[in-house]
């Protein structure tokens, strides 16, 4: 059975994974299964909290960046708003199931920016994080892939 630190370093990592930092949580987490450290439900309860949290954070991030997107130091370029607008315009509310993937950071912040009610977000981009880790750790136990 895994200590806390281990499951804390996966909740940081899914946590940190969903926002503009350059983190990879699908590493760890394989590691964690691969090690037989924790039972798995409880790998991807942790890392799908740990990433909808993050999710979170970017679409609050999306909420408020008006104020602050001519600013030099601003993480993201005009091109990339407007991509990431245009795609959320384009796809609506069913593009938040993409979230899991590379680009979902983009897609979160789109719906902040676009006023997305946040419970709608919340389930969508809960469902987009849990599929996610349910098919890694499929993946990882070599059930799939």
């Amino acid at each position: 059975m895994t200590g806390a630190p281990s499951l804390i370093g996966l909740f940081l990592a899914a946590l940190g994974a969903a926002t503009i930092l350059p983190f990879q949580s699908e590493v760890v987490f394989a590691a964690l299964q691969a090690a037989g450290r924790a039972p798995v439900w409880l790998l991807v309860v942790v890392a799908s909290v740990g990433n909808t949290i993050g999710s979170v954070i970017t679409y609050l991030m999306g909420r408020g960046i008006e104020r602050f997107r001519h600013r030099r130091w601003f993480p993201f370029t005009e091109r990339q708003i407007d991509r990431a607008q245009t795609w959320y315009r384009r796809w609506g509310l069913w593009s938040l199931l993409l979230t899991w993937a590379p680009f979902g950071d983009a897609i979160a912040l789109a719906a902040g920016l676009l006023r997305t009610p946040p419970g709608i977000f919340v389930l969508l981009v809960a469902i987009a994080k849990t599929g996610r880790y349910i098919v890694l750790a499929l993946i990882t136990a070599g059930l799939i892939g």
